[in-house]
């Protein structure tokens, strides 16, 4: 194992040789770590934290931290990392709550940009983007391939859908619908599907044609909420010899279906 002298490592942690451990790191007695992980310098490893393989962490970062929630009193929650993540600088996740289910996760194949922040019991998937400054509040849920604009405040208990696109700056207070582009302008708006992500992500022709159609009764055909839904519901039904288009309007649908803070549109 490579290990800079003058980082501290508490008996306990489990670090394989693979790793290596730059100048300045911190690493607490129950951080049990995968192969292959690299922590450039000044990087702060606390709490029951388990990381996977291959991750690099940037300086200044601190992974498994004490969350910031006024009843915790020290419990031994949990904080969660999977595989192959790059955390950038100053990073912080925090570990969960004995209240909101105890534990914080992150998955795999994630990107955290410079000041990103997850808070406690909050769980982010895999091929995920937060950029600059992109923060999220207690208990938030980002789903897979879904990315979160610099200076975007995510505010808790909200949900973000799978592959959606939240542009910089946007303030969210609501749940994002899956594959939709929502961004603030002079408020917060969905303005249709994120096309150039779900084109890089391999969607057909066919299914970005039914997301499409599924947007446009939600956002552009004055029907309420209720009315768009069961349209919707109409639309799948239409296309199940499609599995993957039935398969994402069924998303969709649930999404909106299972929303407690209301969905942006």
């Amino acid at each position: 194992m490579s290990v800079h002298p003058s980082s501290v490592i508490a008996p306990g942690a489990v670090i394989p040789e693979s790793c290596e451990i730059g100048p300045f790191c911190t690493i607490g007695p129950n951080v049990v770590m995968g192969e292959g992980n690299r922590l450039i310098s000044h990087v702060v490893l606390d709490g029951h934290t388990r990381i996977g393989d291959h991750n690099l962490v940037y300086p200044f970062s601190s992974i498994g931290i004490a969350p910031q929630d006024l009843k915790y009193h020290g419990e031994p929650t949990l904080t969660e990392v999977g595989s192959r993540n790059t955390i950038r600088e100053s990073v912080t996740i925090s570990r969960g709550t004995e209240k909101g289910g105890g534990i914080t996760r992150l998955g795999s194949d994630c990107l955290l940009m410079a000041y990103v922040h997850i808070g406690h019991d909050s769980s982010v998937g895999s091929h995920c983007i937060l950029a600059n400054a992109a923060t999220l509040a207690g208990h938030v849920v980002v789903e897979d391939y879904a990315t979160v604009g610099a200076f975007s405040p995510v505010h808790q208990f909200c949900t973000v859908g799978r592959y959606a696109y939240i542009g910089g700056g946007t303030i969210v207070t609501q749940d994002v619908l899956p594959f939709s582009l929502t961004s603030a302008r002079r408020e917060n708006k969905a303005f249709g599907i994120n096309k150039v992500g779900l084109q890089r992500r391999g969607f057909s022709t066919g299914r970005l044609k039914q997301l499409h159609s599924a947007f446009r009764l939600l956002l552009a055909a004055k029907l309420n909420t209720s009315e768009a839904l069961e349209r919707i519901r109409a639309l799948a039904a239409s296309c199940q010899e499609d599995a993957e288009a039935h398969a994402d309007l069924e998303l969709l649908i649930h999404c909106i279906e299972r929303s407690q803070r209301g969905v942006i549109k």
